[in-house]
């Protein structure tokens, strides 16, 4: 189901994968992300993974960055880049948050990246729920 934001779409998905599509040329923001927990709460049961399909270009705030994807739930993220500019974000993105030593891959969505990162958000999901 297919939720729009102030500054973007969210999809969630019957197996709890939910794709995050901001739009083009914001600025990640505090409030927005304070936004993205607001509807995390109130539309997300239990263990989740978020798919971030960056196809447009966008960027983050300091303290954006120091507070996104801070979810409970959260089991699994991946990102999904269409440009050089935007691998690039997600890396700075990576590297603000090595405190958390998150583990997400980066798949190129000029080759067919989209849906290797929901599969592997899938199999992350599944496995979690077997142990």
């Amino acid at each position: 189901m297919k939720h729009r934001l102030s500054f973007g779409f969210y999809n969630i998905f019957a197996n709890n994968v939910i794709e995050v599509t901001a739009d083009e040329g914001i600025e990640m923001t505090l409030e927005m992300v304070d936004e993205c927990h607001d509807f995390m709460n109130k539309n997300v049961e239990g263990d989740f993974a978020l798919l971030i399909n960056r196809i447009h270009n966008y960027t983050y705030t300091y303290e954006a960055k120091l507070s996104i994807a801070s979810y409970e739930g959260l089991k699994a993220l991946a990102f999904v880049c269409y440009s050089d500019e935007s691998l690039l974000v997600t890396k700075q993105l990576q590297e603000s948050r090595s405190f958390d030593q998150w583990q997400y891959p980066i798949y190129s969505g000029l080759n067919l990246g989209w849906q290797e990162a929901y599969q592997w958000l899938d199999n992350e999901l599944a496995t979690i729920k077997a142990n």
